[in-house]
Order: structure tokens, then sequence, then C-alpha cells
């Protein structure tokens, strides 16, 4: 078993590193990718150094399994092809092919099968955003059909990227100081502000970033549920957090949902409004479960539930996500069970 990371430099790519040696992946080898800039930079993996191979369309990907890919939309459409031509599944955290009929957009707590079903061998990985609230909506979904949900998200820094976090922590510097804060990977200062808009807008005047929980959701959960999405840009480092209404077709109840939440995988419970416990970003962070609290009846609704949500993006939104994927390959796919 011989695994690759392309876009090792990254934020991604650096938790791809941190996930596949917290849960031991079963490999023989790995592979990092990057830039002709990272090619040669030098990265410490269970206490061996790893060198940085400069990305080519060449034939490196010859005897590689398994490639996951952080490297950005247009470096995954260049290079999909390179990659995948020697049977190498790409399991890809760009935005390049999540809304390709042939290609699965998978969360492994949600629809693992249609990863089975991928005609290029790719897989996608979906939106941070989405991710954790699907592996919420999943155990709703299975006692009663979700008709709509509204969400209301609170994302952080980290979802910009590395440069994202870096802007944060300098305009923390530089207001400290007195200074005028540096502003360029967000269109406003993020420091002691919040921003209502993540990624560009769109004709209905919603962000692609909002679409994107709306079109993901369906392909990933199968349904025709709508999605309406508020998404905010908040001064916290990592981990994203979510405010969300769910309508379904039958009336549930608080502990029928609670009851749900506790059996489903990937979740964690923390609801103890009376003593002040809920889900923060300051808790999750660096967690591999999304996190749900604030569980109660909407008041406006007799069909609707509403609960607080909180999960790590670069992990659970994003690194891990797509190696959940990978070892759901490794037990249950024929091509990796010879």
């Amino acid at each position: 078993m011989r695994v690759a990371i392309v876009g090792a430099s990254g934020a991604v790519g650096q938790e791809f590193l941190n996930v596949l040696a917290e849960r031991n992946f079963p490999m023989d080898e790995l592979v990092l990718f990057g830039s002709a800039r990272s090619a040669g930079n030098e990265y410490e993996f269970n206490c061996k150094k790893l060198v940085v191979k400069e990305l080519k369309h060449n034939d490196d990907f010859k005897d590689i399994d398994i490639a996951l890919t952080s490297a950005g939309a247009s470096i995954s459409k260049e290079y999909a092809e390179t990659i995948t031509k020697y049977g190498a599944v790409m399991i890809d955290n760009s935005s390049a092919f999540r809304y390709d009929n042939d290609v699965p957009l998978v969360v492994p707590e949600v629809n693992p099968t249609d990863s089975l079903e991928r005609p290029r061998n790719i897989i996608a990985n979906p939106n941070c955003s989405t991710i954790q609230m699907v592996v919420a909506l999943k155990p709703i979904e299975e006692l009663s059909k979700i008709v709509r949900v509204h969400v209301a998200t609170y994302q952080a820094a980290s979802g910009a990227g590395a440069q994202g976090i870096a802007e944060l922590e300098q305009q923390v510097k530089e207001i400290a100081n007195g200074d005028e804060p540096t502003i360029s990977k967000f269109p406003y200062q993020l420091v002691m502000n919040i921003i209502p808009h993540i990624d560009v807008f769109l004709d209905n005047d919603y962000t692609k970033e909002e679409m994107k929980m709306n079109w993901e959701t369906k392909k990933i959960m199968h349904t025709d549920a709508e999605v309406s999405a508020t998404c905010v840009r908040i001064p916290v480092a990592r981990a994203h957090s979510e405010a969300i209404w769910v309508e379904t077709a039958e009336p549930l109840t608080v502990e029928q949902v609670r009851d749900a939440f506790e059996k489903a995988e990937g979740l964690t419970i923390v609801d103890k409004p009376a003593e002040k416990k809920y889900p923060m970003p300051l808790f999750v962070s660096g967690k591999d479960d999304v996190y749900v609290g604030r569980i109660r009846k909407d008041i406006t609704h007799p069909n609707g539930i509403t609960f607080w949500c909180v999960g790590d993006q670069i992990k659970k939104g994003a690194a891990l996500n797509a190696v959940q994927i990978a070892e759901w390959l490794l037990k249950n796919d024929p091509k990796f069970r010879k």
C-alpha cells in the first residue's frame, strides 16, 4: 500500500500527515508532492524524514494506490489524469469535482457506499461546513424525512487556509500594538469583527459557500430537501460552528433526536445548558468528532428541531474525512481486498 499526499505543505496537507500518523493508517510508503516552491521541503512522519517531490506530469503515480489531494481546484483539474491513469484512487479535497455526476461526493458516516462507483477513480471530499452538518442531519433523516434546513454558520479563519490563520494572528498583534491591521486574505478586518461573506456572491445574492451547502447536501444525502444558509466568517482560528434548524415530515421529540445523536457514528453530545455546557471551538479544535448541543424544539414549527453544531473544519472538515474514506475503501472495496 503506497499513499501520496498532493499539497503536502499546505494546512490540509499538514493535517493529512497528522491524521495518518494518529490513526496508524496501514501503508508501506508515503510520498509527498507539492509545487516547485515546496519541492525539497522536509517533514517528519513516524520518525522518518520525507522530502516533498515536485508535482509533474510524469509516471510518479504509477505505483500509488491512494492519493490524498489538497492543492486547489485548478491543480486537481490539471493533474487528475496524471494521478489516476495507472489506477490510483484520488480523494480530492478541492471543489474541482464535487458537482460532477460521475464523481461521488462522500462523507463516510452518511454515504460511504457511493465511493464504490467512481468511473474516473476520483472521490470528492465535500465542503467543510457541509461535512459537519450532514453528519448531524443523517440520524435525524433516519427518524423522519428532512423537508428543509436553515443554517447559519460561524466559520473560523482557517477555513481560508494557512493564509487565513496567519492574517488573523497578524491582525491580533497589530491591533494590540496600536497599528493598522493588515487586510489581504479577507475583505475586511476580521479581528473584533464578523464578515457575512464567504466566497463570491451569485445572481441570487447567496454566496457560493452558502449554495454549496444546498447542492452538496442533496448529493450526499440523496435528498430533495432544500438548505438555506448564511455563512459568516468570525475571528476564531480553528473549528466552524453552525446553528441549524431542521423541519421534518413528521414531528420528532427532543428525546428522539438526542437518542439518535447518541447512537450516531462521529457525533458527540455536549448539551447541559443549565451547567453552561455546550460545544465551542475552544474545546472542539483538534477533535475528530462533530459536537452537538443546545438541542431543542423549534418554537415556530411543530415539526421543527434546532441545535448547535461545532466541528474542526481542518480535521473532520477536510483531512480526517478524506482519510476515513480511504479507510473505508481498504475494508470494503474489492480493489483493496486482494
